[in-house]
Formats: C-alpha cells, sequence, structure tokens
C-alpha cells in the first residue's frame, strides 16, 4: 500500500492496520531526516498549511509546526484567542477566510469533540485532527505506538496500561483505537470516577489496583490529571490520589520486571509520575517528543501527496 485509505486524519477509528503501518514505514524515512545535519526536506515546498489552534497547545503546535517546516512547506499560524472567534465569528467562516488564502491543509485543535469531521464536510482541504475536546488526539496515539514499537520491536501482542484520567482523556481513547487495531492488549488503570461507563465496550479491561496493572504490562502509559476540564471534583484530593496511582521508584523496584514507561506530557511531577521515574532510563518520553516530529511529518506528506493527486 502505497497511499493512505483516508483524505484526512480525523480519528484512529477511520484508520486502517494498513495506514498504520505506512504511517510508520513513512516516519521511519523522516526520522533519519531529521537526524542529518541538514533536517530539511524538499517534499512540500508547494504546499500551505494553516495550524488553527482554538485550544492552549505549546508542545503539539510546535511539533506540527517544525514537521511543516522540516518538510518545507508553507506554514501559517492562528491562534484563536487573539482573533475574530472572540468577537462571534464562526469555525466555518474563520476557516473559510483562511482557505480563501489558498491554504491546501488545515491542522486543528478545538475543545469541541467532532470540530475536524465537521469541518471536513464543509471545507475543500485535507484536516488533521490536533485533538478535539475529551474526543481524539490520533497523532498522540500514533506517536505512542511508533514509541513502543521502536523500544520493543512491534505493537502486536505487548500488554499496554493507561493509568490517570481516561474519562476526560482524548489520549487515551486514541491509544486504545490504536493499540487494539494493531493487536496490543489493553487495559486502564484509575479511579472508578475517572473510567468512562462506556470503556469496557471497547474492548479493554479495567484494574483499580496499580501495583497489579503494573505487574501485568510491558509498558504503562502515565496520563496526568485533567484539572482544566473537571467542573467537579472525581476524587478527594490529590495526595490520595498520588497514594494509589503514582508510579515511583519503590514501586517499579518491587515489580519483579522492567516495563516502559511513557507520558504524553506535560507531566505533572510528583502527582502521577515522579521526577525520578520521569527521568530514568525506563522512561521513553523524551523519545516520543523526537518522535512526534517524524510521525507528523509522515501524516503531513502523506495526507499532502493525495492533495497533489487529486
Amino acid at each position: 500500500m502505497s497511499e493512505l485509505s483516508v483524505n484526512h486524519l480525523l480519528g484512529i477509528k477511520y484508520l486502517t492496520r494498513e495506514d498504520i503501518e505506512l504511517i510508520f514505514h513513512t516516519a521511519d524515512h523522516f526520522k533519519e531526516v531529521i537526524n542529518r545535519p541538514i533536517k530539511k526536506v524538499p517534499s512540500l515546498r508547494d504546499i500551505t498549511i494553516a495550524n488553527l489552534f482554538f485550544e492552549n497547545s505549546t508542545r503539539t503546535r510546535l511539533s506540527f509546526e517544525l514537521a511543516e517546516k522540516r518538510l518545507s512547506a508553507d506554514v501559517v499560524n492562528f491562534s484563536a484567542a487573539s482573533s475574530s472567534v472572540k468577537k462571534g465569528e464562526t469555525l466555518i467562516d474563520t476557516v473559510s477566510n483562511i482557505l480563501s488564502m489558498k491554504v491546501d491543509m488545515v491542522v486543528m485543535r478545538h475543545p469541541n469533540p467532532g470540530a475536524g469531521v465537521f469541518l471536513s464536510q464543509h471545507v475543500n482541504a485535507s484536516i488533521v485532527n490536533a485533538g478535539d475536546g475529551a474526543h481524539e488526539h490520533p497523532t498522540q496515539a500514533l506517536l505512542d505506538s511508533y514509541s513502543i514499537r521502536e523500544r520493543l520491536g512491534s505493537v502486536e501482542g505487548k500488554k499496554v496500561v493507561i493509568v490517570g484520567d481516561i474519562l476526560h482523556s482524548r489520549v487515551a481513547l486514541s491509544n486504545i483505537f490504536a493499540l487494539r487495531l494493531q493487536g496490543a492488549q489493553v487495559k486502564v488503570c484509575g479511579p472508578k470516577t475517572l473510567m468512562p461507563r462506556y470503556i469496557e465496550s471497547l474492548g479493554v479491561e479495567v484494574e483499580t489496583d496499580l501495583r497489579q496493572a503494573l505487574q501485568w504490562c510491558d509498558v504503562a502509559n502515565m496520563l496526568r490529571i485533567q484539572n482544566e476540564r473537571m467542573d467537579i471534583s472525581y476524587f478527594p484530593s490529590i495526595r490520595e490520589y498520588t497514594q494509589l496511582f503514582q508510579v515511583n521508584r519503590a514501586m517499579l523496584e518491587s515489580i519483579d520486571k522492567p516495563i516502559v514507561i511513557m507520558h504524553p506530557g506535560p507531566i505533572n511531577r510528583g502527582v502521577e509520575i515522579t521526577s525520578e521515574v520521569a527521568d530514568s532510563d525506563q522512561a521513553i518520553i523524551l523519545d516520543q517528543v523526537e518522535n512526534g516530529v517524524a510521525i507528523r511529518m509522515a501524516v503531513i506528506y502523506l495526507l499532502a501527496s493525495k492533495i497533489k493527486h487529486t
């Protein structure tokens, strides 16, 4: 397979396993590129990409911007906080105005689930979902799986536990879709109040005991508590949460096998994970950051090659 089955990256649930393999194969090539002395390739010199961030983001926005510039695309950055959106302009009006400037691709983060799908039905450009509310964050799940593949050789057959705030996490949902599509076993672990009611229907098991979860897994993906999405308190206190669900050095040493520690960032050090663990050899958190650029280059390149064919 030499091209993606989709014209947009709206969520992992729209991808096939072959799509993921193609993205990883392409990312392998770009990973080699970004480790060269000259880190740019002229692949997308005639493509213009608009980054539309209706929610604050530093890491994801920078990662996408770097990926676009490494491919020599023209980049337009748009921040809703300082735009006409504040004055009541609709999403379609905003994007239509940007598209009238002849933009080929839109990378968008938006607080509303489904915003990317809505946009893809109304504008003539390729859409990349950089996170829509608590729904999906497909490039994060792709870079997470790619990082597991890099460290452990493959994703298939691996046991992965996602720990923390599953209820509010778009990273958790996209990871569950991606990992299961590639043949991994998945468990989720955290307070019952932070588990969506439908979670087991996605083919994952719920484990409320962190030690049991770590003893079972090959990989633990630690999520932060998303206080900004909580309108009520889902557990008594951060202190109680850390006592039950924090991964620390003593916990890791008490398990009789090495496990890989991941984190999508930003890390709340001392809450879901201690600095000792975050900075240890078992953690691949900085590898995830580097792989994020290669994965986003691959996604943008593959979608742009479909634009060129149409």
